[in-house]
């Protein structure tokens, strides 16, 4: 960027609980001529199959991030606002009532965040349907790509109720379409029963590799990153975190919670030893609030945004 960029409004002039209300109070995207990373909210949640309530994810993880401090990630030694324009893009209107419509609208939408420059962001969701379009968006740009996913489940299943395109199918979808590089795609965090042994043979099938969850308490969170960092080598990565990765303890409010999942610490230390990888998308969804209590799943889902956003910034 050839001006300065615009940061957020500093916490020493205005509280923090006051204010704008974009993400940790960045720049609006209509207050900048051109910006490098946006961060953008993707409200639907028509793809739900247990509880709903992820529509409203991108407004409590705003809110949420009003307790951050973005000025320097001491881990990823880095000024995030300070070395590139980063923008709050707003909400992209999504119908509620039509998931085909709905994945239409939210490609489009960001096809033009992408822009001509090939810009990267964060979304906020929303369910992990809206994974699949922002895949098929990616791939205009970059082709196919490499995927690090964070979830308690698989999703690759193939549908739900006849319905292709859902919350637990986006990544199936994604493999069938040619978006995803084959064995080059990988999930972590992993857990808990599953409706068949084929949905791990169909997941096989397709390239991918698992790390669960218990795995990290025998291999160690330094030998996961190490697995994650070759399976995606330089390629370009799209990183996609469901907060149902953590343990309902860390992230109570979900629609799909699951007993046995990863503490805040061993998320935040994978993704700030994540160095190298070259991340040109990258989700935090299945935000529920209504279910949450204190706003902790919506602080840690906003520490994770920040933490993406700085990963995206330390490695150019």
């Amino acid at each position: 960027m050839s001006e300065s960029p615009v940061g957020a409004v500093p916490a020493t002039q205005v509280p923090r609980y006051a204010g704008k209300g974009t993400f940790a109070r960045i720049a609006d995207i209509h207050e900048v001529t051109d910006y490098d990373i946006a961060v953008v909210g993707l409200p639907f949640d028509g793809g739900t199959s247990y509880r709903p309530g992820a529509r409203f994810g991108p407004m409590a993880v705003r809110q949420a991030a009003r307790t951050l401090r973005p000025g320097f990630h001491v881990e990823f030694g880095v000024a995030p606002l300070e070395q590139v324009q980063i923008v709050d893009a707003g909400d992209i209107t999504i119908t509620p009532f039509d998931i085909p419509e709905a994945c239409t609208q939210i490609e489009r939408g960001m096809r033009e965040i992408i822009g001509d420059r090939a810009r990267k962001f964060v979304a906020i969701g929303g369910d992990h349907t809206v994974a699949l379009p922002n895949l098929r968006a990616l791939h205009a740009f970059h082709g196919p790509m490499a995927l690090v996913h964070f979830d308690a489940h698989l999703d690759t299943w193939d549908t739900y109720f006849n319905a292709p395109v859902t919350h637990g199918t986006p990544f199936r979808r994604a493999f069938e379409e040619g978006l995803l590089i084959e064995d080059h795609s990988i999930h972590v965090g992993i857990r808990g029963p599953i409706y068949d042994r084929m949905d791990l043979e169909d997941d096989a099938r397709m390239g991918f590799k698992i790390i669960r969850a218990g795995d990290l308490d025998v291999m160690g969170v330094e030998a996961a990153v190490d697995v994650v960092a070759r399976r995606v080598d330089d390629l370009p990565v799209y990183l996609s975190i469901d907060i149902d990765v953590l343990d309902p303890a860390f992230a109570p409010g979900t629609g799909t919670p699951e007993s046995g999942g990863l503490t805040s610490r061993e998320l935040l230390r994978m993704l700030r030893q994540l160095n190298g990888i070259n991340v040109v998308g990258a989700d935090v969804v299945e935000v529920a609030p209504a279910y949450d209590h204190a706003e902790i799943t919506s602080i840690a889902a906003a520490t994770v945004v920040f933490d993406l956003l700085s990963l995206i910034v330390a490695n150019g």
